[in-house]
């Protein structure tokens, strides 16, 4: 098999308090591609910062490019534009995948006979609601092989041949990336898969940085306007208001 090579992609938004550690946990799994004879570049994208996010990054190595418009979708296309590899991995600037992951991720991609994937997901800290709605969404997730954003992995002309993450969305873009791998996955008999041995730890601080009022005013609105709320940016504040 020839040498591939992997493009790293991590969107990120006023995140120098994290970003350090992400850009670590990255460079330490990295070593997992290169022990099986795969080539890396690591890509982080500047979605309109106004901390060091783009200076941290450049002084951990990544080659740094710049997403003026705030929207997770177009950071993430962003950095899969500026990027050469064979394979697209989009990590979230706030997570934290473990060099076993990594591994898994590898052998996927080397086995020739998978198209995407994602993982499943635990949140930092000791939260037992959020155990709970993360139990749900794993399960979903494992069942309708639906990707969590904070880490996806598709081949690249997969992700080019589908049209990428959907700029009209500001949140759910993930799922709707996933039906579209989906869907080309099972026209080309290929596979899509969620891997669950070694789960990505995430980020809780949505939790503790907005009120449970906020968050029951976001699903209220889901349930009241359905998934025409993922298409208006100020709906999704949560996301998008920069509170670090």
């Amino acid at each position: 098999m020839r040498c591939m090579k992997i493009s790293i992609v991590i969107p990120a938004f006023n995140e120098e308090r994290l970003i350090g550690d992400t850009l670590a946990c990255v460079r330490d799994g990295m070593t997992e591609f290169a022990r099986r004879g795969c080539e890396c570049e690591l890509i982080v994208c500047d979605n309109n910062s106004t901390d060091h996010t783009a200076e941290l990054a450049q002084a951990a190595g990544a080659k740094v490019v710049f997403e003026p418009v705030n929207q997770i979708a177009r950071a993430r296309n962003c950095g899969a534009a500026a990027a050469d590899g064979d394979w697209l991995l989009f990590v979230d600037a706030d997570s934290t995948p473990s060099r076993e992951l990594f591994g898994d991720v590898a052998e996927q991609i080397i086995a020739g006979q998978c198209l995407a994937g994602g993982v499943t997901v635990k949140m930092e800290g000791q939260h037992a609601i959020t155990g709970r709605l993360m139990f749900i969404w794993n399960w979903i997730s494992r069942a309708r092989s639906w990707f969590a954003g904070s880490f996806v992995f598709c081949n690249a002309e997969a992700f080019r041949a589908v049209g990428g993450f959907s700029t009209e969305l500001f949140v759910a873009e993930e799922i709707d990336l996933s039906k579209r791998l989906n869907r080309l996955a099972r026209a080309t008999g290929m596979k899509v898969v969620i891997l669950h041995q070694h789960p990505l730890l995430t980020s809780a601080r949505k939790l503790e940085l907005y009120s449970g009022r906020e968050h029951l005013r976001f699903i209220a609105k889901g349930i009241l306007r359905g998934s025409r709320i993922s298409r208006n940016r100020e709906d999704c504040h949560i996301w998008y208001d920069g509170r670090r």
